[in-house]
């Protein structure tokens, strides 16, 4: 069911991502919130402090979900505190997801920058445990240092994946690559005429990535890019998250990089 009031669900497992990033596994107490799509998210709740939206980072078989959480704020901030036992409020599923479906028979590529990770692990998830349903998949991580990654042990089940990770600044042990995610790009393998690419991070990396998968050859309508705005109500009525014409609680968080282009490129919209 969705529901106005928020729900509530039990934090079973909390893990912790890196210094400031935790990831709660949660499970309803009563009575579930209709099945969530990759790239959906819901209202959390923490009680006596207020809400925020945050996507779906892990969809259970078994109603549970997993929420990714950077404390930020004071509400991220009492999210990232709970522990297992405690419950927190849950609304939703809210706004349109990757759709995933749309994109059967097609090279995936997936471009997440640091906790923009969170978000696609669904998509992945569904992705390489679907065998024969896409061609080739790749995911490209990129994070500001190595102590910034998320979901590692995830990532280590992505084997039928081409995985490329980058960061900016690196640590002395560090052996992989360095610089911006984008470079990662021509190690991987696609057919742009055939591809659909998913991309979350910030602005100005989806903004830099989806205009170089563009100029490679993948039709921007087939660039599927996560955008964040003031989400407050989540029923596209406050008016909080509007970016131009489109209500991203509504009509987002993820849509083609044709429609979001020229939306991102209008200073303060």
């Amino acid at each position: 069911m969705t529901t106005s009031v928020p729900l509530p669900y039990q934090v079973v497992e909390r893990r912790e991502e890196t210094r400031d990033t935790v990831t709660l596994t949660l499970a309803p107490v009563r009575t579930s919130l209709r099945p969530f799509g990759a790239g959906q998210f819901a209202m959390v709740y923490a009680f006596g402090v207020g809400e925020i939206p945050v996507s779906v980072s892990a969809i259970e078989a078994d109603d549970r979900l997993g929420h990714t959480v950077r404390a930020v704020g004071a509400v991220s901030r009492a999210l990232c505190g709970a522990r297992a036992g405690d419950t927190v409020g849950l609304r939703g599923p809210f706004g349109i997801g990757w759709e995933p479906e749309k994109a059967r028979g097609q090279d995936l590529v997936v471009v997440a920058g640091g906790i923009g990770l969170a978000p696609l692990t669904p998509l992945i998830r569904h992705a390489v445990h679907t065998p024969g349903a896409y061609g080739r998949i790749n995911v490209l991580i990129g994070a500001r240092t190595p102590d910034d990654l998320i979901a590692r042990s995830e990532s280590e089940k992505w084997a039928t994946a081409y995985t490329g990770v980058t960061v900016d600044h690196p640590a002395p042990s560090w052996r992989g690559e360095i610089g911006l995610v984008t470079r990662l790009l021509d190690g991987a393998r696609f057919d742009p005429a055939r591809t659909t690419a998913y991309v979350c991070g910030p602005e100005p990396m989806i903004r830099a990535t989806a205009r170089d998968l563009a100029h490679r050859g993948v039709p921007r309508g087939r660039v599927r890019v996560s955008l964040e705005r003031n989400m407050r109500c989540a029923t596209a009525h406050c008016g909080h998250c509007q970016l131009g014409p489109v209500l991203l609680c509504r009509d987002g968080p993820a849509i083609g990089f044709d429609r979001a282009e020229p939306l991102m490129s209008v200073r303060e919209l």
